[in-house]
């Protein structure tokens, strides 16, 4: 009698649940497929709130869009850059009202928005920024404003950058776990949270010099829009003189301390309209379904995305799979319609012999029709082992990049697992050399020999091609190499890179070089996988993670970090560091 009771309630539910499965299913087709074009009235302001995290591309979240704040929702900078520029030119948007008090995104990124709205402003048309409070980012970005306020009772953050390192040593000598590692390059830092208790010389050198030169960027361009010197802007950051909105306002900071309702009668008067009206504010989500790409023609410029960390196999969020970068270039390069290729790139690395199976497909496109490398916030070691292939690299001044590097990191547990946990374990082999991948023992000298002839090799091919593809001697390139992380401005001038500019420019330089002038459009690759799939494979990941959960219990953070390590497994090409301005 229990196992019917038992039996019938697993039956009914399984029939809940397929009931319910279907029903969402409905419900999103329904949706989507009811989904029309948006239409703006005449005279309207497009609001920019930029919230939630920034991609580089834009992609559809089903969930979110069924069950508004089920799941956060990503932005994509080339998608908020192609509203921008559309509103430049639609004489139905007035103006753009920015919003935005905290981001989630890379410095680059802030770039390439802040010059899309500088200009737009070219147009005539003007950009209003408000915020009850700034963090340093979001207030580089209001800086393309021509008005700023934020709230009275508000702060305003501007005291520069920083970036800060987690050293796991101790953790490791109090479990007993040893690391082993094998790199290449005195600045290669990736791995030394694992064998240091703080910051080797060379990477204070480097970090130091990241951090000045990105921040001296940012503050030009403030300097310049809010029109105060630059080293008074750099004495108000290095004191953190300016704290809440009256400093702010005291030294030119911001323009005016306004209420939400106050910036709304502002907006009102830009606009003509009286008082007692709403402003016709049109979401940035409206906005981009308002319109379809006024691209039309029979040439293609092929946008190919490699957005995350470099692993084998295919592309997700976060994911550059290699298997699908190929395949995507293979058929960018095989494609008549396909005159040139622009490979955007927002990577620190990863797995060395991904990066080296993408880096042959982007020689053979080379060999075919212009391929430009656009790099993002991050092009670096394994990032920069694809941008290294093509025939242009175009860089933020901003952007990270460089790190030709090596490391792989083992992890002996035997100690660990025999006197903490209490498992032992024993090796059968045929030959002098084992299981060179394990965790169960220590390696011997002669494995750990092998490890460290395979990274100086894998050193020296990676340093042989970066120097053939930038033109230079090999003993040149290695003077700026050895895991050494550059911005932007400083790889042009060592020669890592082409040319200082962003996405727009990269696409002007392909057009240019494929002999099409303005003539093209543009299509961004890998496509997005088909309703169904991104449905089915979330559900079946979020299902997988809740029995680990369950399983672990307590333990589950430790076996995420776990996994991330894992990574570090083989040889890697790959950065350990990420700046992100909030």
């Amino acid at each position: 009698m229990n196992f019917l009771k038992t039996f019938f309630a697993s039956c009914l539910g399984a029939l809940v649940a397929m009931a319910l499965l279907l029903f969402i299913v409905i419900g999103l087709f329904a949706t989507l497929g009811s989904e029309k074009q948006e239409v703006i009235g005449d005279n309207s302001v497009l609001h920019l709130k930029l919230e939630n995290p920034i991609s580089e591309l834009e992609l559809e979240d089903p969930i979110a869009e069924l069950f508004p704040g089920a799941a956060e929702q990503s932005h994509g900078l080339l998608q908020i850059k192609e509203a921008i520029r559309h509103a430049k030119s639609d004489p139905k948007i007035k103006g753009i009202y920015l919003n935005t008090s905290h981001l989630m995104t890379g410095i680059s990124s802030l770039q390439e928005i802040r010059d899309a709205l500088i200009d737009f402003r070219t147009s005539g048309k003007w950009v209003v920024s408000y915020a009850h409070s700034y963090t340093e980012g979001a207030y580089y970005l209001a800086t393309a404003a021509d008005k700023i306020y934020m709230n009275p009772e508000g702060d305003l953050e501007f005291n520069g950058l920083a970036t800060e390192v987690i050293f796991f040593k101790r953790l490791f000598d109090k479990l007993e776990i040893k690391p082993e590692i094998f790199r290449v390059g005195e600045f290669k830092s990736a791995v030394e949270p694992f064998m240091r208790e703080n910051l080797s010389e060379e990477n204070k050198l480097q970090l130091n010099s990241i951090l000045n030169s990105i921040y001296s960027e940012m503050v030009h361009q403030i300097s310049d829009a809010r029109k105060i010197p630059y080293e008074k802007m750099m004495e108000l950051s290095n004191k953190m003189t300016v704290r809440d909105a009256a400093g702010a306002l005291s030294n030119g900071l911001v323009d005016s301390l306004y209420y939400d309702d106050q910036v709304k009668n502002e907006l009102r008067g830009r606009l003509g309209i009286e008082k007692k009206k709403s402003v016709p504010l049109v979401r940035y989500s409206q906005y981009k379904r308002s319109y379809t790409s006024d691209m039309t023609s029979a040439n293609e410029i092929a946008v190919i995305v490699a957005d995350g960390e470099i692993m084998p196999g295919k592309a997700d969020q976060g994911v550059v799979g290699s298997q699908t970068i190929v395949e995507e270039i293979r058929k960018a390069r095989n494609n008549d319609k396909v005159k040139a290729i622009v490979l955007r790139i927002n990577s620190p690395g990863g797995v060395f012999q991904a990066a080296d199976m993408m880096w042959r497909e982007i020689i053979l496109a080379t060999e075919q029709k212009p391929v430009i490398a656009s790099m993002s916030d991050y092009a670096a070691s394994g990032g920069y082992y694809l941008a290294m292939g093509c025939d242009t690299i175009v860089s933020r001044p901003t952007t990270i990049t460089g790190s030709i590097g090596v490391f792989s990191v083992l992890f002996d547990l035997s100690h660990f697992m025999g006197n903490k946990l209490g498992i032992t374990a024993e090796e059968v082999k045929t030959g002098e050399i084992g299981e060179l991948y394990t965790v169960t023992r220590s390696l011997t000298d002669h494995e750990k020999d092998i490890l460290q002839k395979q990274t100086d090799r894998i050193y020296e091919t990676f340093t042989k091609k970066a120097a053939d593809g930038r033109h230079m001697k090999v003993e040149d390139l290695k003077k700026i190499a050895s895991g050494r992380v550059w911005t932007g401005v400083q790889a042009k001038d060592n020669g890592l890179a082409d040319v200082i500019g962003g996405f727009d420019d990269a696409v002007k330089i392909a057009a240019g070089k494929a002999g099409i002038g303005e003539d093209y459009k543009l299509k961004f690759y890998p496509r997005p996988k088909p309703l169904l799939d991104k449905l089915m494979g979330g559900w079946e990941d979020e299902s997988r993670m809740r029995a680990m959960q369950e399983q672990l219990g307590e333990y589950y953070p430790w076996y995420q970090q776990w996994e991330r390590v894992k990574h570090y497994q083989g040889p890697q090409a790959r950065m350990g560091i990420e700046f992100v301005v909030k």
